[in-house]
């Protein structure tokens, strides 16, 4: 009974350790940079800034899948999966879009220039420019799923039907926390609006 207490403890502790070590880097990961325009008691408009994403397709719609498919493909370049073995930094949040055939994005660090990226090793990865953008979006804790995902996909329609706002049908998902990471876990679902949204 006293070794499985002290193992317990033990357990708990590195636990603890790697939550702290989770939440204290996460304040130095470069962030998908938006600004407010407005804000409802369901979700929130914003205004995202142009910005370049590595990408990669896959050929599936089951999320569970598609994210450790995609997390693992992309994962590899950054860590070193290139013509030159550079090491990429991570940022946040990893998109996925929510179509029939899945994708998955890492933001490229804003200090790096595309022409100077190096080649992936991994022919599926793709560069990819996103231009400024005005989005919905709802945000929900814990571990994603699909049915999590289609639930607030849903709710975020509602609200965005009640209020009149046209929406097109780019839906995706953004994770902000890494695997390890399980306290205070942030996920969203966007949708791009229509062009001559007004706040």
């Amino acid at each position: 009974m006293k070794i499985t207490l002290i193992v317990l403890g033990i357990l708990m502790i590195v636990f603890i350790a790697i939550q702290v070590y989770a939440m204290s880097s996460r304040k130095s990961i470069e962030n998908y940079p938006y600004e407010v325009l407005k804000t409802y008691d369901e979700f929130e408009i914003r205004k995202y800034e142009a910005r370049l994403f590595t990408k990669v397709q896959l050929n599936t719609n089951d999320y569970s899948q598609a994210s450790s498919a995609g997390f693992s493909k992309l994962a590899g370049y950054i860590f070193g999966g290139n013509d030159t073995k550079q090491k990429i930094a991570m940022t946040s949040p990893v998109a996925m879009g929510l179509e029939d055939s899945m994708t998955m994005m890492f933001m490229v660090p804003n200090d790096l220039d595309k022409s100077k990226l190096p080649k992936p090793d991994n022919s599926e990865i793709e560069f990819k420019e996103e231009p400024v953008k005005i989005v919905a979006a709802i945000t929900f804790g814990g571990w994603a799923n699909t049915e999590k995902i289609e639930k607030y996909k849903q709710m975020l329609i509602d609200g965005l039907n009640q209020k009149g706002i046209k929406y097109t049908n780019h839906f995706s998902l953004l994770g902000y926390n890494p695997p390890f990471d399980v306290l205070n876990r942030k996920n969203e679902v966007i949708v791009e609006l229509e062009e001559g949204f007004l706040p």
